[in-house]
């Protein structure tokens, strides 16, 4: 009995450790992220658990001292349970090959039963997820199931599945009964009944532990995901964000040129379709700087169309930072803030001024991006607390900088009443 105790401890031990190498494997953690499955899938799920039940199997029969080693008819259900009927199916057919070898001609049909059975439990569910939450404790799911009668489906289908798995070592147990032990692998006590209850428990704990270590790297996988979308549509949200008032600005503009200026209008709405045709096609979250710079003239040709000659703008970009990535409609926020804010309200107009070029730091090149004009600047207080402001573009430019970069950039305003406003981006080259 004592020596019935350790092996079936060791057993838990290594289904825990096959398990934990198994959810390593992002091949493995794809698979398992999946409800639905190719034949492919299905055929990849079943070689990945009928490959380590294989070859405990072998230790057991070749070494002859290591019966834990074998937990063919736990990886059989688990297969069944995870990738449906055929992933079982084909686990319990293939983790079955060494032991038919030795003579134990009653493995495959059981295994490939059980396997099949595995699948009609999570056929049986209501909501496939409901496989991820079989639980061993029996009095829990009767407590549940008392406790709350909203969730009687949810723990009905628990007390179910804890079942089948004892319905499946019933089934080995009978086979031994009938057929003696040499036609199938069983670690069964000679006096039977009672004695043998931690052989059943064992087997309930070797299938659910596999899947409480699955669950567990599957939904920190999930959660990686669904905070990766998180922070892609704000992104999104942020780098689409163009004030309308430019287009209906725009729109007006050709409107009073067809009929003065025709082919001055042309070469509008051609820009316009320019900007429109970058903004609604599917882009990264980065983009080399050479086509950023595009866009901004694209931009501001529409602009100086509408100020004239009261708008200048002069370029002053370093030729090899044309190529280096920068984050997506980094720049024309902050181009049309200067328009809007600081030049838009000046008689006599200005000039928008925008530079890139590297500089070395200890912590590596960076490029350094900056965005100056001469307007009428910014008050102190309002400059102060201007990166909190929601609605400004310079809000919007450093909260996708956090996003994107966290604390590896750094974004500067400077502002003087009269004199024009300054802002510096520093990030990663």
């Amino acid at each position: 009995m004592e020596k019935q105790f350790i092996i079936l401890l060791i057993k838990l031990a290594a289904a825990a450790s096959i398990a934990s190498i198994l959810a390593r494997s992002s091949k493995f953690l794809n698979l398992l992220l999946r409800e639905r499955r190719t034949m492919l899938e299905q055929l990849q799920l079943s070689l990945g658990i009928s490959g380590f039940c294989g070859a405990g199997s072998i230790v057991r029969i070749y070494t002859q001292s290591y019966a834990a080693a074998d937990m063919c008819l736990e990886g059989s259900l688990l297969a069944g349970l995870i990738g449906g009927y055929i992933s079982g199916l084909l686990t319990g057919v293939i983790c079955s090959i060494p032991a038919l070898l030795h003579g134990e001609y009653l493995a495959m049909p059981l295994y490939a039963a059980v396997g099949v059975m595995g699948g009609l439990l999570r056929d049986l569910a209501y909501d496939q997820e409901e496989v991820w939450r079989i639980s061993p404790f029996f009095d829990l799911s009767v407590y549940r199931l008392i406790r709350y009668p909203e969730a009687r489906r949810r723990s009905l289908f628990q007390i179910v599945g804890l079942f089948t798995i004892v319905l499946a070592e019933l089934m080995r147990y009978t086979v031994v009964r009938l057929f003696g032990d040499r036609m199938i692998f069983a670690f069964y006590l000679p006096q039977g009944g009672w004695a043998n209850t931690p052989v059943f428990v064992s087997t309930i704990f070797t299938v659910a532990l596999p899947l409480k270590i699955w669950v567990s790297a599957r939904n920190e996988r999930l959660l990686e995901n669904k905070e990766r979308l998180l922070v892609e549509a704000r992104l999104s949200a942020l780098s689409a964000q163009i004030n309308p008032h430019f287009l209906f600005n725009t729109l007006n503009t050709v409107s009073s040129l067809i009929r003065t200026n025709p082919d001055k209008a042309r070469q509008v709405v051609y820009k316009l379709s320019n900007i429109l045709r970058r903004l609604l096609r599917k882009t990264d979250n980065f983009a080399p700087l050479r086509e950023e710079l595009a866009f901004i003239d694209d931009y501001l040709a529409i602009e100086m169309t509408r100020f004239g000659e009261k708008l200048r703008f002069v370029k002053d970009v370093e030729a090899g930072t044309l190529d280096c990535q920068i984050p997506a409609m980094l720049l024309q926020p902050l181009v049309e803030n200067s328009i809007k804010h600081g030049l838009a309200r000046k008689v006599d107009g200005g000039t928008i001024r925008l530079e890139s070029r590297f500089e070395r730091r200890p912590e590596g090149l960076r490029l350094l991006l900056t965005v100056a004009d001469d307007g009428v600047g910014i008050e102190e207080e309002r400059l102060e607390s201007i990166l909190e402001q929601p609605g400004i573009g310079v809000s919007n430019v450093n909260e996708r900088l956090l996003v994107l970069f966290g604390a590896n950039y750094r974004l500067s305003v400077t502002s003087q009443s009269g004199e024009g406003t300054k802002t510096v981006i520093e990030i990663p080259a």
